[in-house]
């Protein structure tokens, strides 16, 4: 019975839906943490850049925390101030997550296909993107 039982866990671990179904509690977890927690003051458990720490710039992604706490608060020009780019990429990766999501309650595996080219471009905006708002 124990491996049965084991044995059906493993397979529910398996299930394409497992690892969206994952993202989904994690990141709701952590707004939960994050809607109660202002970002703004110190002194709060969140966690810091490890590269604004290392070289005292600000990455592509720095100020994504303020920007998620500021849009639950409905603090659209705040969030746009935290961080543009990412403030503008973000409806895009929910919409990967989305489809994530519906593919695996399918039953099938998806893995968004970004070409070559498509990589180059995400990477020469992130770049872009830490280049001008740390010589602001």
């Amino acid at each position: 019975m124990a491996d049965l039982v084991g044995g059906a866990r493993l397979s529910l671990l398996r299930h394409p839906a497992a690892a969206p179904l994952a993202v989904l509690a994690a990141g709701l977890a952590g707004s939960a943490h994050l809607y109660v927690t202002d970002p703004h003051e110190p002194g709060h458990l969140l966690p810091r850049c490890p590269f604004r720490f290392v070289t005292g710039l600000l990455c592509p992604a720095c100020g994504g925390t303020r920007m998620t706490y500021d849009l639950m608060h409905g603090q659209f020009a705040a969030a746009w101030a935290d961080n543009r780019a990412l403030l503008l990429a973000a409806p895009f990766a929910l919409a990967l997550l989305g489809r994530w999501m519906a593919e695996g309650l399918r039953g099938r595996r998806w893995r968004p296909a970004i070409g070559v080219r498509g990589q180059a471009v995400i990477l020469g905006l992130a770049v872009t993107w830490t280049v001008v708002r740390n010589l602001r």
